[in-house]
């Protein structure tokens, strides 16, 4: 299944004003992108200057205002690039996960574990994409069909096990162990609340009690 989604290939598509072809072009458009990346996780956003980007891409501003035609076109670029990035990550440590968990049991503690990996390992990115989702309309809309394919690969993952599943609307019960653990990573690792509301040896232990209530839950009858 594609990972791809309709409006995050439209916000990358409307962001370049010119494409790049093979060899040096190609080479410079990337370090433009991976320059602006790094940047927007120093500063947590946008506070810089292409001119820092061309310093740190080592491409010249001429180059970039090639590419894009504003400062916001080349952010767009990046954070399109990102989120199909992401959902292609995600699939893959789902798809993996899957294939070592015969049972429920086995997979949801993996899961958690591997999610939560997953999410630390992105979230200072993603938390200046929320930033900017919050106030530019252009990258709302595909944060929110990133975060509702995110949604969809985790829950129809658990539904691989249905059959253990002890309820009449499985779906309902997969979306909502999905949801609590999602919030719950997520405010480990700051995406939606403050970094201070963190604690790694709480999380320790929360980790491990998380995927027991979880498969507690779906076993459940109704």
């Amino acid at each position: 299944m594609s990972t791809a989604t309709r409006h995050t290939e439209a916000l990358a598509l409307q962001a370049l004003s010119r494409k790049p072809r093979q060899g040096r072009s190609l080479a410079s458009f990337e370090r433009m992108l991976e320059a602006t990346k790094s940047l927007m996780i120093e500063t947590g956003g946008d506070s810089f200057t292409l001119q820092d980007v061309s310093e740190r891409g080592q491409v010249s501003i001429g180059s970039i205002y090639l590419r894009f035609e504003s400062k916001d076109r080349l952010l767009h670029a990046v954070i399109a690039e990102e989120l199909q990035s992401i959902l292609a990550k995600e699939s893959a440590m789902i798809e993996a996960t899957l294939a070592e968990s015969p049972t429920l049991a086995d997979f949801l503690p993996r899961y958690i574990t591997r999610y939560s990996a997953f999410l630390q390992e992105h979230a200072a990115l993603l938390g200046t994409i929320m930033n900017r989702a919050a106030i530019d309309p252009a990258v709302s809309e595909p944060g929110k069909e990133t975060a509702r394919r995110s949604s969809e690969q985790s829950v129809a993952a658990i539904l691989t096990y249905r059959d253990e599943i002890k309820s009449a609307d499985a779906e309902a019960k997969a979306l909502t162990v999905f949801q609590i653990v999602f919030a719950t990573i997520a405010r480990q690792f700051g995406l939606g609340s403050t970094p201070e509301s963190s604690d790694p040896h709480l999380w320790g232990v929360i980790k491990d009690e998380l995927a027991k209530m979880a498969l507690a839950y779906l076993r459940h009858a109704d």
